[in-house]
């Protein structure tokens, strides 16, 4: 039927997209967390006397 046409077109778009957020959605979070680095830096620091 003519009629149901956009009807088909939506249901059509609306599958399509769901699947497609649901891909993106599930990449986004797939993501392996980062290894915190155990080695301690230490910042240097020099004293400075300002003589004004």
């Amino acid at each position: 039927m003519p009629q149901m046409m956009p009807m088909e077109w939506t249901i059509l778009y609306a599958t399509f997209l769901m699947s497609f957020m649901m891909f993106n959605i599930m990449n986004y979070f797939n993501q392996p967390p980062k290894i915190k680095t155990t080695d301690k830096t230490t910042i240097t620091t020099e004293k400075v006397n300002w003589k004004w």
